[in-house]
């Protein structure tokens, strides 16, 4: 058995750790993920929703050092406790999203490998059998080293941990595994190969022969019978390829320019998902970034969901004298993680990104 446990506590341990670092390398992304779970569709608690940042950073680093507090052996009860009533919670809120279809990608290991809310639920019941097992086996979870080095080494991974929330909040995370990382040609990662697989439908038809209702489901084609036809119904059985970049529309008053923009040799566009949250302090070297821009023939663009009339307001603010667009604000989050958030495009592909506050490293 202790072997046992020493295997359990070793999967438990790692994966938890590996699991809170790649949500800490984007706790944005995180809290976007919390949202969701916050809404009213799913949990209905959107008094959380403010507070959805806070609970990300937060959560990912107990999670991260819960991990290194199960795999050192400090205080194997309150860690065994921590663990099993963590899992139990998560199990929980996998099935509901699975069951219901509530949420597609639980987000337990961000973008680096998405799950879907089933994969999620069952990755969750193997994790709680592991724990169960330390759960009734504590006593074989000794420490690895002497105790009166174990509260100097959690001290100092909670410090860590929170010098590099603070360092990826405040320029952008570390990895980036979305499709708009450095290097990736937009357009390109949003063309369907030629012989992808397409999406597989369900066709329920719906007739009266007789006075009663006759369905018979089939792939599409219309069914020979005499009935008086009522209705068909369409279900999607089976997902088709979908492109890692699907979502990126630009729109303005002349209709979608997106074409236009991915085709231009230098861009340097500017994004703010929702102008309302936007942080102000920013504007300053935005503008004297896209100032310095123009002068070296680059186009200036911004990209936001937020409406006309903020959008004349923050150009008023700060005299901005370059276009705004609009586009998917889902699809804004996922570009950059920061609102601003400035990239530089080279027909298409993405040659530079930064937050707002590391403006001045942009090279143009």
């Amino acid at each position: 058995m202790k072997a046992i446990v020493g295997i359990c506590r070793v999967l438990v341990g790692v994966l938890f750790i590996f699991s809170g670092f790649i949500k800490l390398n984007d706790p944005v992304g995180f809290s976007y993920k919390l949202q969701e779970y916050f809404s009213e569709p799913v949990l209905d608690i959107p008094a959380l929703i403010p507070f959805a940042l806070v609970i990300a950073i937060l959560l990912v680093i107990f999670e991260l050092v819960l991990g290194i507090m199960l795999l050192i052996g400090y205080a194997r009860k309150f860690t065994s406790w921590s663990l099993l009533l963590m899992i139990v919670f998560f199990t929980f809120l996998t099935f509901y999203s699975a069951y219901f279809n509530k949420v597609t990608d639980c987000g337990c290991f961000g973008d680096a490998i998405p799950l879907s809310p089933w994969e999620s639920f069952y990755k969750d019941i193997i994790l709680l059998v592991l724990i169960l097992v330390l759960f009734f086996n504590q006593k074989f979870i000794e420490p690895l080293f002497p105790q009166k080095y174990h509260k100097w080494a959690i001290f100092l991974s909670f410090m860590a941990c929170f010098a590099f929330c603070y360092h990826v909040l405040m320029h952008l995370p570390l990895l980036d595994f979305r499709p708009y990382k450095i290097g990736n040609n937009i357009a390109e990662k949003m063309v369907v190969p030629e012989g992808a697989q397409e999406p597989v439908y369900e066709y329920q038809w719906k007739f009266n022969e007789g006075g009663e209702e006759k369905i018979i489901t089939n792939q599409g084609a219309y069914p020979q019978v005499s009935g008086e036809f009522i209705g068909v119904e369409t279900v999607q059985i089976e997902e088709g390829y979908v492109p890692p970049i699907h979502d990126f529309v630009i729109e303005g008053p002349e209709g979608d320019i997106t074409t236009d923009i991915l085709t231009t040799d230098k861009v340097l566009m500017f994004v703010m998902y929702n102008i309302r949250s936007t942080e102000m302090e920013g504007y300053q070297a935005i503008q004297d970034l896209a100032k310095e821009a123009r002068t070296k023939n680059y186009r200036v663009i911004a990209l936001t969901a937020s409406g006309d009339n903020l959008q004349a307001k923050l150009k008023e603010k700060f005299d901005l004298d370059f276009d705004f667009y609009q586009a998917d604000e889902t699809a804004l989050k996922t570009i950059v993680r920061a609102n601003p958030g400035i990239l530089v495009l080279r027909s298409g592909t993405v040659e530079q990104k930064k937050h707002w506050f590391d403006a001045s490293d942009i090279e143009l």
